[in-house]
């Protein structure tokens, strides 16, 4: 029966605490209850009235040093327990132990509870039990020990000698540590075996210095009410009390031990009045203020343990919480007092603003308003975007702000606390704010940059209205004018400082970029990567020097790189990562932390379906941007109706004396200066693009054979050049231009001549690339952004040709594969297609090298190419 008992309790133990602590919290609400009940709030006020500042704040310490010998307790506790507990633990855990136990003792069976909630996470319940219990036969100790010195005092010194008629309780109390200690020093058994000499005598002096500490407490706290009575007479009575609120079990010994005492001091000649004053002091300074610390660290420690429980979603919620409150108060309180420094009588006639008014920083003069609020804005970016460089400025800002805005008389309570609310939240919130540096996003940018364009505007038509010339009035009412020129070239002159601190707080704030973000263009680090693992269709674009590589390492090795440009506060990565596809998970968890540590939000441009779920599940929304065509090279050919058209083609190029070729690198002087010919013919007027293609480069040229069409005069008309993948699977082409008088269907041969090339390599597939936007929002179910992007393929020719580049490689491809572009949730799709947009229109700039210009003459590993003639 007890086996089955036991189990049940260990099954539902985790349920069995819940109820134990929520048990003590519903009992310290009613311990609350009842004190606040016994004390008079009037006369409470009444006594605090009469205490100056100084006496207020040594009774204030005074209470919380009494309080500190019981700690002894808990140190001398954990000596018996095997485990290892922090200072810091002991002294939170004691400290609301003892401070419980006072206010509510319940004959020491709350503070045996509390101690083994406490300590029993290191040790069996039956060791804590038997600390606990060797403990707590000297909690009254001191108690005792103080009874013989009150006989001392009453019979051999003749103080106190109104209160000899209570020696019986004195003796009684004092009988209690001989017996004590004698049967601990006589027992021989295996429960007093580690209760050492040194162990007891500390014991014993804690309990001392306890009772000691809270008499003395009790004597100053007369002292401070200069009360004409002998001081000394009081602490006979003061241990009678106590020896009867123990015996009472009275929690706190409230009743007993104050009737005692109010009793005893009318014999000194103490009224009712000022014994009852007296002894609120006390209950005040010496059980509820540290009781409130007290509730303080058990609400800590519960909050704690349910973080735990909760894996830490608790304490991150109200972080997140006080992070949004912070950044929310100070942008509220710029706009504020933009509003007050610029239209201030528009303002202050308005009752919607003044019920805002106390709820606000508050600088007297116009300069300081407006300086301060734009220091507030920035600042508030900074932390919005938790930027660690933010906190200290942010920190003085508040502290500034807060200072000059109580340093008034009169000041609204609640504004002070909601102040402090404020600065409270910012300490709290701190370790939201961890990243390493910031970045402007062009929703922050707009933000900001309307609120200072639109003061500035605002502020200077205000200006040119308020002092208009002899023949015109002014176009505003009368509340909107400026007093005077000096006035509004002062908020003006203020405007202008405003924005250069506004610059000074970005740029200080976006210092400190992480190394990898500035690492320069490293051409052999990737070639070794493919190498080893092999790249895929978009490895090869690693070598246009535009875009810059991550890399994701292991024991020091380099596993798996990605491809990336920054716009704004975006990472765009064309395509997906090149390396070790083993290794795909944590090189995107490290991508993904060392891009939020950075102020950065990764966008993935053109990927699979695969990668795109596997984005999905760590936070990403995605939008289908087109589908990418691939040939079957061993199904390739040119017999039958399919292909008439290009077989017939060919035939017709052949007779004309055009011939296919391919050119090795490293190209010669003349094959490079006829390669640009072909490409300045072919561009005109318009730019290169770069990013997810390629642009006409002789480095980058001479990464890969370049397929070319000779006419019969021997005089080349057009050219591709390869992609290799790395992996002998599927290859590519980038570039593909042409003279504008060249031969129609020129690359068509072109690229039928690439076809049988690779087959006969024995390449698998050949990537013909996007055709963006096909087959995107055809579905009525489709997301609102897919069905406006099928609207742009359909009826958006006059852009960009998609539906014939789409039907063009429709004749070759055997299989479309959709690509995906993913972003981070919450974020704007529009910017981020606008950035990424831009980013592939922009004038391509080489990155910095690392190494020495590499060997030009370079031929990748996983092929070697031959001249078909």
């Amino acid at each position: 029966m007890g086996k089955r008992l036991w189990g049940r309790i260990q099954k539902h133990l985790t349920l069995i605490k819940g109820l134990f602590i929520f048990s003590i919290l519903i009992f310290v609400i009613q311990m609350v209850g009842r004190v606040a009940h016994e004390v008079n709030g009037e006369q409470l006020r009444a006594e605090l009235a009469t205490l100056d500042t100084g006496t207020f704040l040594l009774l204030l310490v005074g209470g919380f040093v009494a309080v500190l010998p019981m700690l002894v307790y808990d140190f001398t506790i954990v000596e018996f327990l095997p485990g290892k507990f922090s200072r810091g633990y002991v002294i939170r855990s004691g400290w609301t132990t003892n401070t419980f136990t006072n206010l509510a003792g319940m004959g020491g069976l709350l503070g045996a509870s509390l101690r083994a909630n406490f300590y029993a996470k290191s040790a069996t319940k039956k060791q804590v039990v038997y600390a606990i219990s060797k403990i707590a036969l000297f909690l009254l100790a001191g108690l005792s020990l103080s009874c013989w010195v009150a006989l001392i005092l009453l019979f051999g010194f003749d103080v106190g000698q109104p209160f000899r008629g209570y020696w019986f309780w004195l003796l009684g109390g004092g009988l209690y540590f001989p017996g004590i200690f004698i049967f601990t020093r006589v027992s021989d058994g295996e429960f007093f075996k580690d209760l050492t000499w040194r162990r007891e005598f500390k014991l014993i002096l804690g309990s001392s210095l306890e009772w000691g500490s809270c008499a003395l407490f009790f004597l100053l706290i007369g002292w401070a009410l200069r009360l004409p009575i002998p001081l000394a007479a009081v602490f006979p009575m003061f241990v009678v009390a106590s020896v009867a609120g123990v015996v009472s079990m009275i929690p706190g010994g409230l009743g007993s031990f104050d009737v005692f005492m109010i009793i005893g001091l009318g014999f000194l000649g103490v009224s009712r009045a000022d014994a009852t004053g007296w002894l609120l002091l006390y209950r005040l300074f010496y059980y509820l203020l540290p009781f409130g610390v007290g509730v303080g660290f058990f609400i800590h420690d519960v909050g704690h343990r349910l973080n735990q429980f909760l894996n830490g979603l608790p304490v991150a919620t109200f972080r997140r919480a006080a992070h949004l409150f912070v950044t929310t108060f100070m942008y509220f309180s710029g706009v504020m007092m933009l509003l007050f420094a610029t239209i201030p009588d528009v303002v202050l006639a308005n009752h919607f603003y003044l019920r805002l008014v106390p709820y606000m920083f508050y600088f007297l003069s116009q300069i300081t308003n407006i300086v301060m609020a734009f220091l507030l804005i920035g600042l508030a970016r900074g932390v919005g975007s938790r930027v660690k460089r933010a906190y200290w400025p942010t920190l003085v800002v508040l502290v500034v702000a807060i200072g000059n805005t109580l340093w008034r008389e009169n000041f609204p309570v609640g504004l002070a606390i909601l102040l402090g609310l404020v600065l409270a939240c910012l300490l709290f919130a701190r370790p939201e704010l961890y990243r390493t540096s910031f970045h402007y996003s062009w929703g922050g940018l707009l933000v900001d940059g309307l609120i200072y364009v639109g003061t500035f505007v605002v502020y200077t038509i205000i200006g040119i209205s308020s002092f208009p010339s002899h023949h015109h009035r002014p176009f505003l009412p009368e509340s909107w004018l400026l007093p005077s020129t000096q006035v509004w070239l002062t908020g003006l002159g203020s405007l202008l400082v405003a924005l250069l601190i506004l610059l000074g707080i970005f740029r200080y704030l976006a210092a400190g970029k992480p190394e990898w973000l500035q690492a320069p263009y490293d051409a052999p680090r990737m070639r070794a990567v493919i190498r080893q693992f092999g790249g895929n269709e978009v490895s090869h674009l690693a070598f246009l020097r535009d875009k810059r590589a991550y890399f994701y390492q292991e024991a020091g090795v380099d596993q798996l790189f990605l491809l990336y440009r920054q716009k704004a506060d975006k990472l765009l990565v064309m395509g997906e990562p090149i390396g070790n596809q083993d290794k795909l998970a944590p090189a995107l968890q490290a991508f993904m932390h060392d891009a939020n540590q950075a102020g950065l939000r990764p966008v993935f441009y053109e990927i699979s379906e695969t990668l795109t779920l596997r984005l999905h599940e760590m936070g990403f929304d995605f939008i289908k941007v087109g589908e990418e065509g691939h040939v079957h090279l061993q199904d390739f050919t040119l017999a039958g109706k399919a292909h008439r058209g290009e077989r017939a083609l060919i035939n017709k190029f052949k007779r004309e004396g055009y011939r296919f070729d391919l050119l090795q690198p490293p190209l010669s002087e003349d094959q490079y200066q006829s390669l640009k010919t072909i490409s300045d013919s072919w561009l005109g007027d318009e730019t290169e693009k770069g990013f997810s293609m390629g642009y006409f480069d002789r480095e980058y040229l001479n990464e890969a054979p370049v397929a070319v069409v000779v006419d019969a005069e021997g005089t080349l008309v057009a050219f591709a050049n390869l992609m290799p993948t790395g992996d002998h699977q599927m290859t590519s082409i980038d570039l593909m231009r042409a003279r504008r008088d060249a031969p129609s269907g020129i690359m068509d041969g072109l690229f039928v001549y690439l076809f049988e090339t690779c087959r006969d390599q024995g390449y698998a597939s050949f990537n013909l690339g996007m055709a963006p936007l096909a087959n995107v929002g055809v579905s009525e179910f489709s997301f609102i952004e897919e069905r406006a992007a099928h609207l742009i393929y359909e009826y958006g020719s006059n852009f960009y040709s998609f539906q014939g580049l789409r039907a063009y490689k429709e004749k070759y491809v055997t299989d479309w594969q959709p690509k995906y572009l993913a972003y981070r949730r919450r974020q704007s799709l529009i910017f981020t297609m606008l950035q990424l947009v831009l980013v592939i229109n922009q004038p391509t700039t080489p990155l910095p090298r690392l190494a020495p210009r590499w060997l030009s003459g370079w031929v990748t590993d996983e092929v070697h190419w031959q001249n078909h003639n």
